[in-house]
């Protein structure tokens, strides 16, 4: 934290531009306003008085940056209860993890982390008890901890080890390779890889990128022209060939994967973040072409595997709750696919062999469900899981007889276990030791009817015997979009939050896909006021029923869950007492124009169309902001975030210091060296969330006792 006599400095140096106005305990700047730029969306004309802000590399914006930060860090640092919250973050998080372990061979690789690293390090062993040896160790590759491992990759002789890496939290990657026994490094390099597996065949691998981007403008500029390439191990990335490009659609993505035998690749191809289109080319065959399995993109639709000439396809093509069907490249059009599992009332999420046995992960009711099947789809038993919360599925392969599978709740942290799939039979792998009583704690989860009546599940975590007077503070968190499930899992975050007296609630909104891709699109599109009306409902269902109340009551979400927050606090200002929208989407007029945003107009739509545009102005929070008094609001972001511009956060962040006539504290905090959230340090993960907790406490009158320091 910054002391006030150097933020006095800066801001005296401060372009002047900036002007200050105090409030209570907080200073505002006064943004410059640019009342020139008015865009013109089909007669109607609204104003972008920010626009300056979208130039993040400006001098000005830098500026502004410098200065909101250094009074958000002022502030921060009068929290007298700050650094406590600090101390118990570091000392909960100093626990070992070990991530669960993958068989190549006669390899085993797994993630470790002491407790105390910024990232996990990749550890390998020459059989089940071999010695354990250090493959990877990405805090060695930066001082700060902030370069990250994303994906690792295991060619099919297990001869050699292909890796990505992030710088700052991009969505930029690198990839690199390693031979594995020496774990010497190869001179192989890829650069501008983004959204990409990594899909190993014969000597070399499939990857996506783009072409080299315009200087200056990596981290902001739309990506377009996305292709699947083939690199081969020892060559140049100059040398690499294009496999599949689409020169017509420049705002397709495309993704390239092999099967487990190499003998298919399969391309999906995508016009946004729901639907694709799929297709198929035998590697066994010389000079073989690409067969077209979907040729639009109304559904979800991917391979999962192959038994021998038979594609096995998972897809919510006339199954919303997903299936997995079977067919061949002789017979591939949709309509002629045939039920290998079918769909049930519950959803699938996925599927995986292990040993000649097929395990299907399915979420029932926002709960685990692990079904076993023989290799002919049909129905052994169920795995039995260790109680009621989330599994990632079981990991392994066709032709080995060890598998492992993950467990996590609100209440307990990922533990791993071993599976023997002939027998069926489990032992604990791993199960860390941790400085939190999960006995004293229960979630509890009901349903409560949002705006137009549908039933909605609610998660509340909170300690046993806790007395439901409307006093506690709790914090509402939800996500609501892209087909993705909000599900039960265990965090250090809020485990603090959990200790020090706080009810955290969850609530599984429409536009994820907890029930399917029903529940999906009764979110998205034009349908989106249903996602904000199921929020604000929970939050009155918690004030209602005295778990809480408005003066108690914090709200937060991150990215498609910021403008969930940046929503509802436009919408309902007097909803909760602090408002805390994370790297958000929140200037839905002008998403579309920045990095992969275009991506997202399947989900809400784009103000290019008259249509779109009369949906989007009604919920925009860039747009929908009032002079009324909002909630103490801490927005969050970071300038390295590729995925959704912090220039989003910025200008929203200038209008409401602009427009807030009460005196609750209009703060950003903006994180460098960082990206949307991906691969951040821990170090960095303990000082947000210190700021984050010292300012939901504090605003919510909640005391932290400084006793925690004397430890």
């Amino acid at each position: 934290m910054m002391k006030n006599s150097i933020i006095i400095s800066a801001l005296l140096f401060a372009s002047t531009n900036f002007c200050f106005a105090q409030e209570m305990k907080n200073k505002y700047l006064t943004t410059r306003v640019d009342n020139t730029v008015v865009d013109d969306y089909f007669g109607t004309k609204i104003a972008d008085p920010y626009r300056w802000l979208e130039d993040d590399n400006s001098e000005e914006t830098k500026r502004w940056v410098i200065n909101q930060n250094l009074i958000t860090e002022d502030y921060i640092e009068d929290i007298p209860f700050r650094a406590s919250l600090k101390k118990q973050l570091t000392d909960l998080w100093d626990f070992e993890t070990i991530g669960t372990p993958s068989k190549h061979g006669n390899y085993y690789i797994y993630s470790k982390n002491n407790g105390k690293q910024d990232q996990s390090v990749y550890y390998i062993k020459t059989g089940e008890d071999g010695k354990e040896e250090i493959l990877l160790d990405p805090n060695t590759l930066s001082t700060d901890g902030t370069t990250s491992i994303g994906s690792l990759s295991v060619s099919k002789d297990n001869n050699y080890l292909a890796y990505d890496i992030s710088k700052s939290g991009s969505d930029w990657s690198e990839i690199f390779v390693m031979e594995i026994a020496s774990k010497k490094s190869l001179s192989d390099t890829i650069r501008w890889v983004k959204f990409s597996g990594i899909s190993w065949y014969k000597n070399g691998f499939y990857y996506s990128g783009y072409d080299t981007p315009e200087v200056g403008k990596e981290y902001s500029n739309k990506n377009e022209f996305h292709k699947v390439f083939y690199h081969q191990i020892g060559t140049k990335q100059n040398d690499d060939k294009v496999i599949f490009e689409d020169k017509e659609h420049p705002l397709r993505n495309h993704g390239g994967n092999t099967t487990e035998d190499e003998h298919f690749l399969i391309i999906s191809a995508s016009e946004g973040t729901s639907g694709n289109s799929l297709y198929a080319k035998d590697l066994t065959k010389e000079n073989s072409e690409f067969v077209t399995l979907v040729n639009d993109f109304d559904n979800d639709s991917w391979v999962m595997d192959n038994l021998g000439d038979t594609l096995l396809i998972f897809t919510n093509y006339n199954a919303p709750n997903n299936r997995i069907t079977y067919t061949t490249l002789q017979s591939p059009k949709k309509e002629t696919w045939k039920d290998f599992i079918p769909e049930k009332t519950y959803l699938l999420e996925g599927a995986n062999f292990a040993g000649n046995k097929l395990f299907a992960t399915y979420l029932k009711d926002v709960k685990s469900k692990i079904e076993i099947y023989k290799m002919d789809g049909s129905y052994l038993k169920d795995l039995e899981l260790p109680g009621i919360g989330v599994s990632y599925g079981v990991s392994g392969k066709k032709d080995e007889n060890i598998a492992y599978y993950s467990f996590t709740s609100f209440t307990t942290p990922t533990s791993s276990y071993k599976l023997n799939v002939a027998e069926l039979t489990t032992e604990l792998f791993f199960q860390p030791t941790i400085d939190f009583k999960s006995e004293d704690y229960i979630t509890e989860q009901i349903k409560f009817k949002s705006k137009d009546g549908t039933l909605i599940p609610l998660f509340i975590t909170h300690k046993k015997g806790m007395v439901m007077d409307g006093t506690n503070p709790c914090l509402l968190y939800g996500y609501g979009g892209f087909n993705i499930s909000i599900k039960p899992s265990f965090s250090v975050v809020n485990a603090v939050f959990l200790q020090n007296g706080g009810i955290y609630a969850v609530v599984t909104l429409r536009g994820g896909s907890e029930y399917g891709e029903k529940w999906h699109k009764a979110g998205m599109l034009d349908k989106k006021q249903n996602v904000f009306d199921d929020f604000i409902g929970a939050a009155n269902y918690l004030k209602n029923n005295k778990y809480t109340s408005t003066e108690k009551l914090a709200i937060h979400g991150r990215s498609n869950g910021g403008l969930l927050i940046g929503a509802v606090m436009t919408q309902a200002p007097n909803l909760a007492k602090v408002a805390l929208p994370g790297v958000g989407v929140l200037d839905m007029l002008r998403f579309h124009k920045f990095t992969i945003g275009w991506a997202w107009a399947v989900e809400y739509g784009s103000s290019e169309k008259k249509e779109d545009f009369d949906n989007l102005i009604k919920y925009s929070p860039l747009h929908n902001i009032k002079k009324v008094e909002y909630p103490a609001t801490l927005i969050l972001t970071a300038d390295h975030d590729d995925r959704v511009v912090p220039a989003h956060s910025f200008k929203f962040a200038a209008e409401l210091q602009k427009q807030n006539q009460g005196k609750n504290p209009t703060l950003i905090r903006i994180e460098s060296k960082a990206g949307h959230g991906a691969g951040k340090p821990k170090s960095k993960l303990i000082e947000e969330w210190a700021d984050i907790w010292a300012f939901t406490f504090y605003n919510l009158g909640k005391q932290i006792s400084k006793d925690y320091l004397k430890k």
